[in-house]
């Protein structure tokens, strides 16, 4: 119940900022908050085991590998008394970031947890043969989530001939692979190569309610959408493993880096809220965006009456990757980490 009462309170809060001045000023008056989507990040168990999954099984390659504590990550991911393994990897060009709380540990990822559920979030890796791909993953005896591979109707302009399968990693979190048809996609999926596993297309999640999530990512934060389609029928039911899905699909990108993809269960509704998932639990995903230089910047990001996770904005000195961030919840609770180098 407070988890849904927060998401209520949050696109209540974020559409009364918003909507008090018309988009078409809002636009011309602001850049966009995001220059990029920079990293898709998940909690994990057990380092070793998460790295040795993607890189062996997926050919991911691990860039950067470090423990991080003290007040200023404290702050920013909101767990007290936090030491943490930070893993970055990178397919083609797109990187993940894998993180264990080495102290405090959190909860497991749900047994029961289905992909209408609004925790769900996942990346969707790029193959260049859904087959090959496909025996690969039962070469490792991944968990299946979706039954096999699916081809998506021709009746569908925008999903038509898509190829796509859903799976777990080693911890349950979601992941699939696609392969797009000619002319659908980006171009560089259509390249000429030796790889199987290419990259990361989008990072998708569930949202109740499209047009409060359009509030935050892009009135506020500044994405553009790419593209809008209602997927549903018996390939969609399978891949997604919820039985009457009907989906109503929105992708959003930012200049550079994955997309954000809106998936709204238009049927069926039963779909749980996110409840108080806290940033070292296993269930937490947070997408990181990067921002200019601009020192308003978080304060044109705080003043939109966000949900924060982090108390305040954190500045890490000595920290490689970015010098200040803060991490905050959309209307759904799905985290999202704002970053400046």
């Amino acid at each position: 119940m407070r988890a849904t009462s927060r998401a209520a309170i949050s696109a209540l809060l974020l559409s009364a900022v918003l909507w008090s001045v018309p988009l078409s000023r809002l636009g011309a008056a602001m850049a966009p908050l995001v220059e990029a989507v920079d990293t898709v990040g998940m909690t994990v168990s057990d380092m070793d085991r998460s790295v040795a999954f993607f890189t062996t099984v997926l050919t991911f390659e691990t860039i950067s590998d470090v423990e991080l504590a003290g007040q200023e990550y404290e702050r920013l991911q909101g767990v007290f008394g936090l030491r943490m393994r930070v893993v970055r990897m990178r397919l083609g060009a797109e990187q993940i970031e894998l993180t264990q709380y080495l102290t405090p540990r959190g909860r497991p990822i749900a047994d029961d947890s289905r992909s209408n559920d609004r925790w769900f979030q996942h990346v969707a890796i790029i193959v260049s043969d859904m087959d090959a791909a496909y025996a690969r993953l039962r070469q490792h005896h991944v968990e299946h989530a979706s039954p096999e591979p699916q081809r998506l109707p021709d009746w569908n302009p925008n999903a038509g001939g898509i190829k796509a399968f859903y799976f777990k990693d080693p911890d349950g979190h979601p992941l699939e692979i696609l392969e797009f048809p000619a002319g659908k996609g980006d171009a560089k999926w259509h390249a000429t190569t030796n790889r199987l596993f290419l990259g990361i297309d989008h990072t998708a999640i569930v949202v109740d309610d499209t047009t409060s999530s359009l509030a935050f990512y892009r009135d506020l934060l500044g994405l553009r959408v790419a593209g809008e389609s209602t997927n549903y029928g018996p390939e969609q039911e399978r891949l997604n493993s919820v039985f009457g899905a009907r989906l109503h699909i929105t992708g959003l990108r930012a200049s550079s880096g994955p997309g954000i993809e809106f998936l709204e269960y238009l049927t069926p509704r039963n779909g749980r809220p996110a409840i108080g998932i806290q940033s070292n639990d296993l269930a937490h995903w947070e997408t990181t965006m990067r921002t200019g230089d601009s020192p308003q910047t978080f304060d044109r990001l705080v003043s939109g009456r966000v949900l924060l996770v982090s108390p305040a904005v954190a500045t890490l000195a000595s920290d490689a990757r970015f010098r200040k961030g803060v991490l905050v919840h959309d209307p759904d609770e799905h985290a999202v980490k704002v970053v400046q180098r």
